[in-house]
Formats: structure tokens, C-alpha cells, sequence
């Protein structure tokens, strides 16, 4: 077990702190909390323990509201005005299981003996999530509506409970698959919504979201070749062994090759992997 240091902070080690976040139901606790464990190892080793006691739970804590769905039960969303609070909606679910993601990826593989830099960059990546949700609450509040008005899906917990026995598989699927899809097609959903004079506070709000996740799956995609040089694995071979397991359709183009080369994803990952 790897030595653990007593601090001021909301846990004794940075996977207490991890699980604390993990095991909080309520949003802005959450977010709170978040940022209190972040702060308080700034600077600091990073302390993680990797004993069985230690082991992040298999769901989340998560508040009562919204109602959780399987993604082929959600109702259509309108196509007038109430659409945008619908979207709006969706995108607070994912940052908030996005939040949870990156705490689980600190917690969970420890075993992994992950460098300082991994669990930093996974903690500012939780900061970051955190941050997006409030500012997409915030914005469903200036809307009139609130999260958990509406019912969320499930699918992004459901993929991360599939790869949880692996870091190799959680890599390939939640930042360089899903996290990845949101930077090919962001940027056409920005520019319908320029056209059509959607509110700018808005747009800047998923503007930055966007700009941030090209941070997000090029840790990702750092930590999958951190990972496959570990084991000996060719990264490509094994982009493509993995999504043959956990997301056997193939991925969807067009790719949006800019923002993937930004964050270090090779075209030779992911292309060969595409639907016709």
C-alpha cells in the first residue's frame, strides 16, 4: 500500500477524497466538494490508497430527480422553443456523470501505480466538468426550468460500469470515444445556433465546454499510450481490440480532425474504426 500523508483536506488520502465526491448525492455538493479536494492537494504529493477498503462505489450517489432512463426510452425532444431547455438538460446529465468519471478514474485505478501527473490531470479535468455543470444550471435557471426537471439517459454510466475492470477500456471508450464524439459535432450545433440567434451567453458558455474537452481526450489519449507502453501494447491495435469490445458499431463520421489532432489523437486510432 502506498504510503498515505494526513492533511487538511476532505479525506486523508486523494482517494478519500475521490469517494467522498463519488458518494455525495447532491449536484452543487458535488461541484463543492470537487473543488475543495482539488484545492487542498495543489501542490502537494499525491497521496492514493490502494487497499481493498478503498474501492469507489459501482454508481454514483445521485439526487432523486431527474428520472434515469435507458437512451432508447427518452421522449423525443421538441422541435420549438422548449427544445433548448431540453438540450440544455441533457448537457447538465453529462457533465455531471463527468464529473464522477474522472473521480472514478482516480479512485478506482490505483492499482495501476499511476504517476503524479495522471491523477492531476484527472483532477483538473474533474474541476473543469464541475464547472461546466454550473454554468449550465445557472443557465436553466435563467430559463425558468431546473436539472432534474426533465429525465436524463443513462448510457454514459452504463458504458463506465462495462469498463470499469480495465483502465485500458475506460481510456478507449468514456474520453476517446464519447468525449471525442462531442468534438466532431459541437461545432456544427454552435453554428445552427448562431444563425438562429440563440442566446451568446449561451453560446460562449459551450464554446468554452468545447474548448476544454479537446483537453479532455488529449489526457486521454496521453494516458492510453502511457498505458499500452506499460503493458507492451501497440496504441492503434489497441484503440480498435477495445472498441470491437465495448462499442462493436464503429464510430461515426465526419471526424472532426483538427480538434482530434489539438488534443493527440492520431487518425490511425480511430479512422480505420469508421462506419462505412
Amino acid at each position: 500500500m502506498i504510503q498515505t500523508v494526513h492533511r487538511d483536506a476532505p479525506g486523508a488520502t486523494l482517494t478519500e477524497g475521490a469517494l467522498a465526491v463519488l458518494t455525495t448525492s447532491d449536484p452543487a455538493e458535488k461541484v463543492a466538494l470537487t473543488r475543495a479536494v482539488a484545492a487542498a492537494w495543489a501542490g502537494h504529493p499525491l497521496h492514493l490508497d490502494i487497499g481493498t477498503t478503498s474501492r469507489p462505489p459501482n454508481r454514483p450517489a445521485r439526487p432523486a430527480r431527474p428520472e434515469l432512463l435507458s437512451p432508447s426510452k427518452m421522449p423525443r425532444r421538441s422541435t420549438g422553443p422548449k427544445n433548448l431547455v431540453g438540450l440544455i438538460h441533457a448537457l447538465c446529465h453529462i457533465e455531471l456523470n463527468a464529473i464522477d468519471l474522472a473521480w472514478d478514474i482516480v479512485a478506482r485505478y490505483a492499482h495501476e501505480d499511476p504517476p503524479d501527473a495522471f491523477l492531476r490531470d484527472w483532477m483538473a479535468v474533474a474541476v473543469d466538468e464541475a464547472l461546466h455543470f454550473e454554468l449550465l444550471a445557472a443557465t436553466l435557471g435563467r430559463l425558468g426550468a431546473a436539472y432534474g426537471d426533465l429525465p436524463a439517459h443513462d448510457g454514459l454510466w452504463q458504458a463506465a460500469e462495462k469498463t470499469a475492470p480495465d483502465l485500458l477500456a475506460r481510456l478507449a471508450v468514456v474520453p476517446l470515444t464519447h468525449e471525442a464524439r462531442g468534438l466532431d459535432t459541437t461545432p456544427a450545433t454552435l453554428d445552427r445556433m448562431r444563425r438562429v440567434g440563440t442566446d451568446p451567453e449561451l453560446i460562449a458558455i459551450l464554446d468554452t465546454i468545447y474548448h476544454d474537452e479537446i483537453r479532455h481526450v488529449a489526457a486521454g489519449a496521453r494516458w492510453f499510450s502511457w498505458l499500452c507502453d506499460k503493458r507492451g501494447l501497440d496504441p492503434a491495435h489497441a484503440f480498435a481490440a477495445q472498441l470491437a469490445i465495448h462499442y462493436p458499431g464503429g464510430l461515426k463520421p465526419p471526424f472532426n480532425h483538427d480538434a482530434r489532432a489539438e488534443a493527440g489523437f492520431p487518425r490511425d486510432w480511430y479512422e480505420p474504426l469508421a462506419l462505412g
